[in-house]
């Protein structure tokens, strides 16, 4: 369960003498580097399964900074969901954008996802909206919010995409577009998780493969 938002506690007030001291003293770590050094943890081990010494450990940050820096774990979950969702957004911009064939389109789409999805130093570490964000979603109205807008953004992006290739005579104007849209949002949502199970990649790649077969099969006669 996601816990709720706490004031940080306070720490002990330095003395006039050693505040000067510290005055413009350089951070000894970088806050871009640290976040992701979260958002690897969090994705890996999910909101409940890392704890504050975790976090500590792998952004090389005690308590106090993680604070001042970042906020408390929620906020520091929540930011790290952003910056995932922010990288895999500019990773598929371009994609969804270029004109290219609605085949050959998803085809670069879904290779970028399995791409995403079974990195990891430790194994595949799957999708971060499927494995953990939506968990927390339960219970979490922020969170909710950020993750249903991460659907319907995939969800508009698929849905352009068709839009598109039935404009051009790939797909007969009989299909429904936002219905072929939610098929493809699903199959992501499918390697995603299938992927952190360890699955093998060419079995996925099958699976991606079948999907857009499925999805193409409404040819323009």
């Amino acid at each position: 369960m996601v816990q709720k938002k706490k004031t940080a506690p306070a720490l002990p007030e330095a003395d006039a003498t050693s505040a000067v001291k510290r005055r413009g003293r350089p951070r000894a770590y970088q806050p871009d580097v640290a976040l992701g050094k979260a958002l690897d943890l969090f994705r890996k081990d999910g909101f409940a399964g890392t704890s504050l010494d975790d976090l500590s450990a792998a952004t090389g940050m005690n308590r106090p900074s993680l604070y001042g820096a970042f906020g408390d774990k929620r906020e520091l979950y929540i930011k790290s969901y952003q910056r995932y969702r922010d990288d895999a957004r500019a990773a598929m911009v371009d994609i969804f954008r270029d004109e290219l064939p609605i085949r050959q389109r998803l085809e670069r789409i879904y290779g970028l996802a399995l791409g995403i999805y079974l990195s990891g130093e430790a194994g595949p570490r799957g999708c971060f909206t499927v494995m953990t964000a939506a968990s927390e979603a339960v219970f979490d109205p922020e969170i909710r919010g950020l993750v249903l807008e991460g659907f319907s953004e995939f969800d508009k992006a698929f849905a352009g995409c068709f839009r598109r290739a039935m404009e051009k005579g790939e797909l007969t104007t009989s299909v429904d577009a936002t219905v072929l849209a939610h098929l493809a949002s699903a199959t992501i949502h499918t390697i995603a998780i299938r992927a952190r199970a360890q699955v093998p990649r060419k079995e996925l790649e099958a699976i991606v493969k079948g999907a857009i077969d499925v999805m193409v099969g409404a040819r323009a006669k």
